[in-house]
Parts: structure tokens; C-alpha cells; sequence
């Protein structure tokens, strides 16, 4: 019993207990109600004196003859006896009944009309437990009707702190099984499954003869299905089908969308889309027809199959819903599946990109070629890496063969290949001077005069376009300033050729033997390089990046030095070895990875300045070579071979291979030449990888990224971006309601994105449509590509003209309202159809 109750009682015994006689009261409590806090009771005038069935005569000698002084409350944990069985019917005469209603007592302590004291009554057993009834006034409910005190009942029994009937429902269909549901075997305990099933056909539309908790998901479901599609359902379906469409795709968003819930949603979508054939309906409809739809799995499935066949015809014009192919991507990636079909988004989107790039014409003049290549090129090698990273996540992949060989063909055929010969021709006529920065000249440009302690990171075949990924990634930081530019490798472009470049020197030189000579002086190890570094720089050091493993050690190596030399292996590593040649693209990724958080680490140890570069790039293609892709019957004494290179005394003489002077490439005397493919192709040499390749002169190999960094160890005042509404609605009129908005700022680095929930409420802050959650990402600076719509559905109920009502917006991460927006609601029709039927 609450503590209320027993107050109450408490209050009205010890009144009867005022004054100098004695009093002897009988309470009969007929179905033991209050057996357990009697004893509790403070009944500082009278005694308690337990009467049982069996103890009546010993109960009047003792009262009338034991202790005929004290007051007593005699208390009977059972009916009153009849006449002729009640041996106290005499004292009783004398003395008083009391009689504790408990119905009517609550009903008192919560303010309940009295009208709905029959309620109370008829659940009367729900109150008899102690801990039940206590959290009942727990509840705190001001407002209270019939449904009310069920829901509350309900919600009691089923431990939800809430009274909500909808919050009730969510928690029913996802605890447990739907046959012999627990929580519908205790609400039947209590007679409270009628009232359960009244509410939902109430609430959700849901009527049926003999209900049952699965017909009522599948209802769910196929409403929010068939209002989707705006097609018409088969027989089948219809029987499914509720009008209280508003209501239902309120409550399955609000499911969908829920972190506690989604994990239970998506059993209860499969397992609807299973038992009423949900297959069979989107096989039988245009894909253009659910193009929006997002509550079952397998639609991505279909949606992913149309994706695929448009771009195998090379259809890129393909249209959903007035959507083209990657604002489709864009789109479902983004729904509540996006997750699982995020790799096969990608693949789609990266594909659609490069196919567009079919028919490539490269620029005519060298320096033409690698400014086009920085600005926009670049995008297709990033386009390609992308596609291969995305499509090595999907374990069965077989469904993008042909897709994938379409993209291989392109890449390799109409895009690659036309750019190398175009480029490695203008390259060799201009005897390698292009007008880019030479890698020779990068200590004295970006190290030698910068202000304060730089840290070079040197990251293995970090390639241009890689080194794009990485300056998007740090722009998107707000402690960081980044600026990017090319430069050009040395030739042939392997690392022992390019960590020396990188180095200062007055001299780079190739040995008689084709060793590298740094000021006359081989370095082909960290400890040279450093003592090469320290003889223009004192107060430097060298060291690999994995031996900066904690904070504390990246102080200790910096602290003192001027600038530090960090060698950075991953790409290299991963792609030079046969056997992991073809995850060089996920080595790509985690190289960038690895970088920005190494940036991270060392500004704690009071680093800010940064410069990134690599010492050479790659070519990668998936497909294995022939025999036609490998140059042979090449042999010259006396040379450098490599699998892209040549260099020797003589230029190679066939078709497909370009030479310039290694003097030209040095700078100096050096007479010997170097032959290099001048398409994608290599010379057939023994051994190594035939995927992964670089050493020659193509613009993949030889272009490569300095990213220059500057980075703040304090906070920077960032803020997440805003949307606002568009449309200019002050009254509701339909069910369903399309509203635009705009996002108000690109997301940049100190504008951040974040996640917005948009739904409307009463003014009592009941939610009365659907939610609709929007990532608020784009980095548009056009304002008008930052424009969207969102659909609202109304809950079908009346509607008070004079009330308000509100579209109200909330930043899900920063958890703050950003947006209250009165509206009227002026609905003409609702639930019926507007009849009362």
C-alpha cells in the first residue's frame, strides 16, 4: 500500500481514537488488502490486536477481561463472519467498524474524479502489492481519464517509467517473442488485454476478431509501406492496411530512428517483410515506385540491382524519383540501412564517376596536363582507389563483375593510359622540365628558411591524390591550417632516388654503379640521412614513425631540434610486397590515418609546424597484366632495370618508350639515359609485384603532394552548422506535408556538421507526426545545392484550431533546440474520413 494510503487511514483511526474512553474499533478487511502494513501503522492512542478466524473467544476474554484499559484496533485479514458464526458479534455492538475503501482512497490521494473510482474498483487486484501500487503514485500523472489509469497500469506492469501508450507498445513488441509474449501474459493477469487491444485499434487502427501481436506488426509495417509507395497493394496486403496511416508512420520512425530500438526494429521488418511476402510486391513494382522506401532491408537490394544494370549500360543520365545515380548513393547511405549497404553505395557512386570519365582527352602541353591533374584529374585516381577500397569490404562481390571490369577498362583504357602517353611524351620533349617544384629543391623551399621547429613526415608512396584525402581530412579539423601543392618527383621515381632528393644537398648524383650520392656521400639509411640532415641543420634528427609510439617519446625526440625527419611506411610497404599488393589502397586509408593522428601527437608534445610529403607515387591497376603489357627482348649491359625504368648508357629504341637525359632530371653532366613505358606498362623483369608499380614517369608516379601545416594546441571556438526553414507555412492543412529547408552554412572547419530531428508537437509536447532525421554534411558553398525537403505525416486525430502547435528542430549531437516554429492545425479530415463510424 502507498505511503500515501496508510497516511490517510492512519489519520482517520487515530481521530476515532480521540478522547478519555476507550474504543475498541473492527476493521475487517475482507480480501487482506492492508495485511501488510498494518503492523506499520502509528497508532499512538490504541494498540494493534490481529483477530483470527480461530481466536474469537480468546479474543473477547482478553478485551473484556485481560485488558479492559487499553484502546484497540482489531484487525480481521478476512470477511466479516455471519451473525451466527460471529462469537464478537455482541462487542461489536459496542464498539465501531472501520471500513478502508481502497478504491476510494486512491482516488482521494491522487485527485481522480470520482467517476472513475469503478475503474480503481475493477482493478482492484493490480493494487493489492505493495511495490505496484507505490509506483503507481510514482507516476505523478495530473491529468487522468479511463485510458490514463490503464496505460499507467500497463506501463507499471511492463517496468516503463513513463505513462505513454505508444512507449508501452514499443516495449511489448520488442521484449521477447510475439507468441506468448510476457508482457501480454501479465497485462491478462490484470484483465487488462480488452483495454490493451481498444487502444490499439484507438491509436494505430488496428481491429481484429482474434488480435494477436504479429498481425498488429505486420500492420505497422505494410501502413507505412503502402504510404510510402503510393501504389496499390494486392489483396493480400490490404487486409493489413489501417487508416490511421499518420499515427503508424509516427510511431515506426520514432522506432526506427531510436538507438535503444533500432536493433529490435529490424528483427520485427524482417520478419514482417518474410511472412507477408513483402518480395513478391517489389518484384511485381518499378524500382522508381519505393525509391524512398527505407523500413526493409532487402529494398536496397533491388534499388542496388537497378544501380548496377543502368551503369553496366553506361546509362548515367538514370534517373529515381528525379534523383540522379550518386544523389541516390548520397541519399540511401544516409537511411536507416545506409550502414549495411555503405560499401555498395560507394562502389555504385565511384563506378558512375569513372564511367563518366569514358572518352578522356588529356591536356596537349605539360604544364596544361598537371595543372588540370591538380585541380580536377586527380579525382578519377582518387575515384578508382575509392571503388577498389569499397568493393575488397564486400565479402560476396560476385553481383559488380561485370560493373568492375567495365571500370577497369575505362580506368586503364580511356583514362590512364591516354594520360600517361600524352604526358610521358610531353615530358620527354621538355626534357623533364614541366614548371613543377623539383624534389631537389624541396628542403631549400619549404624547410630551410621556416620559422620555429618543422617536422617533415615522409610517408612512403604517398601519391598526390592520397595526399589529397589527407589534406581533406585535416582541413575538416579545426586545430589544423593546411595548404597543399605539387611537386615532382625525381627519375626514376623509387625511394632510395627520392628520400635523398628530400634531403639537403648541394649535389644529387647516380653513381657509375647506380647508387645514390647525396653531396658525394651514399645514404641508404636512416642514421646517413640524419648525419646528411645534421651537416645543414645542427639541431635535427631522423626517426621512423612507428618508434613514436606515446606523447612522451615524441617530446623527447623533438624537444631541441629544429627540424626532425619522420619516415613514414605503409603504402610502400603493404604495395611492394606480392602477396598484399592489392590492399595497397587500404594502406592508402590508413596511411592517412596514421598521419593525422601522428599530427595529433606530436602538437601535444608542443609541435605545431608540419610539412607531408612523399618520396615518390604509384600507378596501381586490379587487373593482372598479359604478356602484350610487359615490354621485353630489352637488354643492355651496364644498366638500372627496373620494372618502369631503365637506366643506362643508350636510350632503348622501341615502340612505347620515352628517354630523357638523367642530367636533365639532376640538373648536372650525367650522360646516361632513362627509358621509361610511356603508357601503363612495364618491362618484363623477374620478381616483385605487377598491381603495384612506380619508378617511372608517368604523372601518378612522379606528382606528389608538400602539405604544409599548421596546427593550434588550444581550443578552436567551432560550431555546428544550422538549418532553417524555407517554406513559409503557417497552417496545416493535409495529413501529409512537404517542407524545405535549407542548411545556412557549408560545413567547413569550424563549421561542423551534425544530425537534426525535425517533428512537430502540441503545445503539451505530445509529438504529432513523424520524425525525420537530416545530416547536415554538405560542404556546398552554393546555397541553393543546400536546400532539402522533408515529408511530415500528421497523427490522424482532431485537431483544436485555437491550440497551439509547433515544427520544432533538435541538434541530436549537441542535444539543443534550434528551431520552434508556430503553426495552426487545420485539418478538414481526419480519422474517419471526417465520419463518425
Amino acid at each position: 500500500m502507498a505511503e500515501l494510503n496508510l497516511k490517510q487511514i492512519t489519520d482517520k483511526l487515530n481521530a476515532e481514537f480521540v478522547g478519555e474512553s476507550r474504543k475498541l474499533i473492527f476493521w475487517y478487511d475482507a480480501n487482506a488488502e492492508f495485511v501488510d502494513d498494518i503492523d506499520s501503522m502509528e497508532l499512538p492512542n490504541a494498540k494493534v490486536f490481529h483477530l483470527e478466524k480461530d481466536n474469537q473467544f480468546y479474543t473477547k476474554y482478553f478485551i473484556e477481561r485481560v485488558d479492559t484499559q487499553t484502546n484497540y484496533m482489531i484487525y480481521a485479514p478476512f470477511p466479516k463472519p455471519a451473525l451466527c458464526d460471529n462469537h464478537l458479534a455482541d462487542t461489536i455492538r459496542y464498539s465501531k467498524e472501520f471500513f478502508a475503501d481502497r478504491a476510494s482512497l486512491i482516488s482521494i490521494d491522487l485527485g481522480i474524479d470520482e467517476k472513475y473510482k469503478p475503474v480503481l474498483q475493477h482493478y482492484i487486484s493490480f493494487f493489492g502489492e505493495k511495490g505496484r501500487t507505490q509506483r503507481f503514485y510514482n507516476l505523478e500523472i495530473e491529468n487522468w481519464n479511463e485510458n490514463v489509469i490503464e496505460v499507467a497500469m500497463m506501463s507499471i506492469l511492463c517496468r516503463i517509467k513513463v505513462v505513454s501508450f505508444e512507449e508501452l507498445v514499443r516495449t511489448i513488441i520488442t521484449n521477447g517473442e510475439l507468441e506468448n509474449n510476457k508482457y501480454l501474459e501479465l497485462l491478462g493477469n490484470y484483465d487488462l488485454i480488452i483495454p490493451f487491444w481498444r487502444m490499439c485499434e484507438e491509436t494505430f487502427g488496428y481491429t481484429d476478431v482474434q488480435p494477436t501481436l504479429s498481425k498488429f506488426v505486420y500492420t505497422l509495417f505494410v501502413t507505412y509501406f503502402a504510404k510510402v509507395i503510393h501504389r496499390e497493394l494486392p489483396q493480400s496486403l490490404k487486409n493489413y492496411c489501417s487508416f490511421k496511416s499518420g499515427n503508424i508512420i509516427a510511431f515506426v520512425d520514432s522506432m526506427m530512428n531510436s538507438v535503444i530500438f533500432r536493433d529490435s526494429f529490424d528483427k520485427l521488418s524482417e520478419l514482417t517483410y518474410n511472412t507477408v511476402n513483402i518480395e513478391s510486391v517489389l518484384k511485381s513494382f518499378e524500382v522508381s515506385s519505393f525509391a524512398e522506401l527505407e523500413i526493409f532491408r532487402k529494398t536496397d537490394i533491388f534499388i542496388i540491382k537497378w544501380l548496377i544494370a543502368r551503369l553496366e549500360n553506361e546509362d548515367t543520365d538514370a534517373k529515381l524519383s528525379g534523383l540522379s545515380i550518386p544523389e541516390i548513393c548520397r541519399i540511401r547511405r544516409k537511411l536507416h540501412y545506409g550502414n549495411l549497404y555503405f560499401s555498395h553505395y560507394y562502389i555504385i557512386e565511384n563506378a558512375y564517376h569513372l564511367i563518366m570519365a569514358a572518352h578522356f582527352e588529356p591536356e596537349k602541353t605539360v604544364q596544361n596536363m598537371w595543372e588540370r591533374y591538380v585541380s580536377a584529374d586527380y579525382v578519377l585516381d582518387q575515384r578508382y582507389r575509392y571503388f577498389y577500397y569499397h568493393y575488397d569490404k564486400i565479402t560476396n562481390n560476385a553481383m559488380y563483375d561485370n560493373l568492375r571490369e567495365l571500370v577497369e577498362n575505362i580506368y586503364t583504357n580511356e583514362y590512364l593510359n591516354p594520360l600517361s602517353v600524352a604526358w610521358n611524351n610531353a615530358f620527354a620533349e621538355c626534357k623533364a622540365d614541366t614548371g613543377l617544384v623539383k624534389q631537389q629543391d624541396f628542403y631549400n623551399k619549404y624547410v630551410k628558411n621556416a620559422k620555429g621547429r618543422t617536422i617533415v613526415i615522409i610517408s612512403d608512396a604517398l601519391r598526390f591524390e592520397a595526399g589529397q584525402t589527407l589534406m581533406k581530412r585535416l582541413s575538416a579539423d579545426e586545430k589544423c591550417t593546411a595548404t597543399i601543392a605539387p611537386m615532382q618527383s625525381v627519375l626514376p621515381s623509387y625511394t632510395r632516388f627520392g628520400m635523398s632528393a628530400l634531403l639537403p644537398h648541394k649535389e644529387l648524383a647516380m653513381s657509375e654503379d647506380f647508387r645514390v650520392l647525396v653531396d658525394g656521400k651514399i645514404c641508404d639509411d636512416l642514421k646517413s640521412r640524419e648525419q646528411i640532415l645534421q651537416s645543414y641543420s645542427p639541431k635535427s634528427k631522423t626517426i621512423r614513425f612507428d618508434d613514436i609510439t606515446t606523447t612522451i617519446i615524441a617530446k623527447e625526440v623533438t624537444t631541441g631540434q629544429d627540424v626532425v625527419y619522420v619516415y613514414h611506411d605503409q603504402i610502400d610497404a603493404r604495395g611492394d610486397d606480392l602477396k598484399t599488393e592489392n590492399e595497397v589502397f587500404n594502406a592508402c586509408e590508413e596511411a592517412v590515418e596514421e598521419i593525422h593522428a601522428m599530427i595529433k601527437r606530436l602538437t601535444s608534445a608542443s609541435n605545431t609546424h608540419f610539412i607531408i610529403t612523399a618520396d615518390h607515387g604509384f600507378i596501381y591497376k586490379r587487373d593482372k597484366l598479359s604478356e602484350s603489357d610487359k615490354i621485353s627482348g630489352l637488354s643492355q649491359k651496364n644498366a638500372f632495370v627496373g620494372k618502369r625504368y631503365i637506366v643506362g648508357d643508350a636510350a632503348m629504341n622501341a615502340d612505347g618508350i620515352g628517354t630523357v637525359a638523367l642530367g636533365d632530371v639532376l640538373r648536372n653532366q650525367d650522360a646516361r639515359i632513362v627509358s621509361f613505358p610511356i603508357g601503363s606498362d612495364i618491362f618484363k623483369v623477374p620478381g616483385g609485384g605487377l598491381n603495384f608499380v612506380h619508378g617511372g614517369a608517368s604523372l601518378q608516379e612522379m606528382l606528389i603532394p608538400v602539405i604544409d601545416v599548421r596546427t593550434n594546441k588550444y581550443h578552436t571556438e567551432t560550431k555546428a552548422v544550422s538549418i532553417s526553414l524555407v517554406s513559409l507555412v503557417h497552417k496545416i492543412t493535409n495529413l501529409t506535408t512537404n517542407l524545405d529547408f535549407i542548411q545556412s552554412d557549408a560545413v567547413t572547419d569550424v563549421n561542423k556538421e551534425t544530425v537534426y530531428k525535425v517533428f512537430f508537437i502540441s503545445d503539451e509536447n505530445e509529438k504529432i507526426s513523424n520524425d525525420n532525421i537530416y545530416v547536415a554534411d554538405k560542404k556546398d558553398t552554393d546555397a541553393s545545392k543546400r536546400i532539402f525537403r522533408l515529408r511530415f505525416n500528421f497523427k490522424n486525430k482532431q485537431y483544436d484550431k485555437i491550440r497551439k502547435y509547433y515544427l520544432v528542430a533538435y541538434d541530436e549531437k549537441n542535444a539543443l533546440e534550434v528551431i520552434r516554429h508556430e503553426v495552426q492545425m487545420d485539418l478538414a479530415f481526419v480519422d474517419d474520413f471526417g465520419f463518425n463510424i
